[in-house]
């Protein structure tokens, strides 16, 4: 616990040393990383813990270190400009070979957790990124990471949790479905965990089942008056489906903001928001607090049926439904400069 205060103090400053050049970056983060050294072993002498914690131990101290040294090429030149990677020293990622990618003691720790993915994304990121559009290359980078967790590790059990971490977090973040369909294809020739346990699998699943063209499943909402109803029986134009979640008042605010105005310039959609948040007090009093005009309100009463059935595990997602109920746009979102292009 220590040890991990000492990291978060460090993220704080962190953020100005990325726009250091090489050596001086490299200074200081060494010094930092000596002094979490000597800590470490003061503490090691004073406790005497035994080799099976001490794994975790000298974790808390190397992986952080290891994290600032993969995301500083990335992030400088994001922030500045500069590609500093020829000015690395040669022996720069040298320690990448010390680490035990295939140890399952690590899988649950989250230091190397977030080293492994920051490494991942250095190491599987186009450079030839102008060749391609922003969800396409998002699609080959992905596609890489996977590959290259597939040669690094070698233990099966951790390499399907990485892959699953992987395809959880493109999953999550990409709205092209025919590069979702593209990247699944790719996971699943790889990845050997078939259980019916397996997320992704289940999310696969639903996104195979939100084809454009395909009637849309039905779900059960909670309504404002607390009944259950089918989602299929509320579809009786071609409607907007969007979400929402108390939690993310940001959101909440711009998608609403966001939805009444096209509903002005779209008057033959009908415009449905449907809250994801765990519970319905919640939904109901934010109804009390917010001013929603003549968007129509539901709640999800069951998200695993919604995770499974629309592949919803988030609430920057918004569907385009027809009003025979069939899908015309199942992953794209409101905010995104081309959405109106399907409502025409």
């Amino acid at each position: 616990m220590e040890m991990y205060l000492r990291n978060e103090k460090e993220k704080n400053k962190i953020f100005d040393v990325l726009d250091y050049e090489a050596p001086k970056f490299l200074s200081y983060i060494n010094k930092v990383n000596a002094d979490n050294i000597a800590f470490y072993k003061s503490k090691k002498e004073e406790i005497k813990w035994n080799d099976e914690f001490d794994v975790y131990a000298q974790g808390m101290y190397l992986f952080p270190h290891y994290t600032r040294k993969e995301i500083y090429p990335i992030v400088h030149k994001m922030r500045t400009g500069n590609d500093v990677s020829k000015a690395l020293p040669k022996d720069y990622y040298d320690f990448r070979k010390t680490i035990d990618f295939s140890d399952e003691k690590m899988t649950d720790f989250s230091p190397f957790v977030m080293y492994l993915n920051y490494m991942l994304n250095n190491v599987g990121s186009i450079h030839y990124h102008n060749h391609f559009s922003e969800v396409d290359l998002a699609l080959k980078t992905n596609v890489n990471k996977l590959k290259i967790a597939d040669t690094l590790i070698k233990n099966e059990k951790v390499k399907n949790i990485v892959f699953n971490s992987i395809a959880f977090q493109y999953l999550l973040e990409d709205q092209n479905m025919v590069n979702n369909q593209e990247f699944l294809k790719h996971y699943y020739k790889i990845a050997t965990d078939k259980s019916k346990k397996n997320e992704i699998l289940k999310l696969g699943k639903a996104i195979n089942q939100l084809t454009d063209g395909k009637k849309l499943p039905s779900v059960t909402l909670l309504d404002a008056a607390g009944k259950n109803v089918n989602s299929s029986s509320l579809i009786t134009k071609n409607t907007i489906l969007f979400f929402w979640s108390e939690e993310l008042n940001s959101h909440l605010v711009a998608a609403h903001k966001k939805a009444l105005e096209l509903q002005k310039k779209y008057p033959n959609y009908e415009f449905i928001a449907i809250n994801l948040d765990k519970n319905p007090n919640t939904w109901k009093e934010a109804l009390t607090k917010y001013t929603f005009g003549p968007i129509r309100q539901y709640h999800c009463s069951n998200f695993e049926e919604i995770k499974n059935k629309w592949a919803i595990t988030k609430v920057h997602r918004t569907m385009i439904i027809n009003k025979d109920l069939t899908i015309k746009n199942g992953f794209t979102n409101m905010f995104d400069i081309r959405f109106e292009e399907d409502l025409q």
